[in-house]
């Protein structure tokens, strides 16, 4: 029977092994290193939490569920997601990836897979001819869609078929929307990135990242890939994950209806000189997102008239919080030249968008009335102040 979304993120339970759970709704958190063997030569399917654990491997079988992949890998941060990710590439293989990341991802290709041997062309994956980059030694196309923080959207389906047409790997990171409102696999990706620790836990209690493929030659890979690599989530980090993943669709509603007004308020603000929000009609993005996505989430960036009035906001914010991450039940705002991009060069960093009078929003599920008056008081603090 074919369920909805929402079912899907309460109720992925085995019928086979339900019983062996003494009917508990929560699932147990199996906090246990290694396993008793029933004799030699004999398993009960789990010898040693590396490898696998009963509470990570239910996990994994509901996130593969909501992305509709074959096998999910959970892991002990989105940075470490993306870092196994790279173990399937090898020393002079070329990767054609989004110009506009998050900081984390540039500072590792940058830093470590660079150093490996990896080579990265950078480009604007959302505007330019992705097939005029691919080589000889091109082996996947890295996209964000949107991206962080400058939420450009890139036509999934259209890269993938670029990336089928030469044998490439799709890989897409979908943080900002989760699978509530996008599923890149269905779209032709073949492996979807995500940081557990943003939406899909949903309360800024704990790191966790995701892979999940459709592929069978790249779930074997994988899957021999974290048990040897050793960074698997941890059983107590996956119960907390699928405490939030239960309640991934009310708050993912809940938040992107509150970026919507938020949005509308920010445009009518003198001292903002552009709201960038793939729900706005205007966005460039909106009619792909429209074709591509059941939402356009509750990530917004916007820019200020000066860097003054950017850092006098961050000064000021009590009810929303000065704070990296996002997607969690709180409203965050962050500076990106100083936090998430820090150690982007500021050239790429500027190229980007990104400028010292950037700010991104996440938006949370508090009354938004209460969101907007305090930008409201800010906002006139600022504009009045001598």
């Amino acid at each position: 029977m074919k369920i909805g979304i929402n079912t899907k993120c309460l109720h992925i339970e085995n019928e086979k092994t339900s019983g062996e759970h003494f009917g508990a709704i929560s699932y147990p958190i199996y906090q246990t290193a290694t396993y008793a063997h029933p004799g030699v030569g004999q398993s009960t399917g789990y010898d040693y939490s590396r490898l696998q654990n009963p509470t990570r491997a239910h996990l994994e079988q509901v996130m593969a569920s909501l992305e509709n992949g074959i096998d999910a890998f959970a892991l002990s941060s989105g940075m470490a997601a993306i870092t196994l990710l790279m173990e399937l590439f090898a020393p002079g293989d070329h990767i054609i990836a989004d110009a506009d990341l998050y900081g984390g991802s540039i500072r590792l290709f940058r830093n470590v897979s660079e150093k490996n041997g990896i080579t990265f062309s950078s480009i604007d994956c959302y505007r330019e001819n992705v097939e005029g980059y691919i080589k000889e030694n091109t082996k996947a196309i890295y996209i964000e869609t949107p991206t962080n923080p400058m939420m450009n959207v890139t036509d999934i389906d259209a890269v993938a078929k670029i990336a089928q047409k030469h044998k490439l790997l799709l890989i897409v990171d979908n943080t900002f929307l989760s699978p509530y409102y996008q599923n890149p696999l269905d779209l032709g990706a073949d492996i979807v990135v995500h940081s557990g620790t943003k939406y899909l836990g949903g309360h800024n209690d704990t790191l966790a990242g995701f892979l999940v493929t459709n592929r069978e030659d790249i779930r074997e890979k994988l899957r021999f890939l974290i048990k040897t690599t050793g960074a698997g989530l941890a059983p107590f980090d996956c119960w907390l994950i699928l405490r939030g993943i239960k309640t991934l669709g009310i708050r993912m509603e809940r938040a992107q209806k509150n970026a919507l007004e938020i949005a509308k308020w920010l445009k009518q603000q003198r001292a903002v000189t552009r709201v960038i929000y793939p729900g706005l009609p205007e966005h460039p993005g909106h009619e792909i997102m429209k074709r591509q996505a059941r939402g356009f989430g509750a990530m917004l960036t916007f820019q200020l008239q000066s860097k003054e009035f950017a850092l006098a906001i961050l000064e000021k914010v009590r009810l929303i919080k000065f704070a990296e991450s996002l997607g969690g039940v709180e409203t965050l705002i962050t500076y990106p030249t100083s936090q998430t991009h820090a150690d982007v060069p500021k050239e790429i960093r500027e190229n980007n968008g990104i400028t010292e009078e950037t700010l991104r929003l996440s938006v949370g599920i508090e009354d938004v009335e209460d969101l907007i008056t305090e930008l409201e008081t800010i906002f006139r603090e600022i504009e009045t102040a001598p």
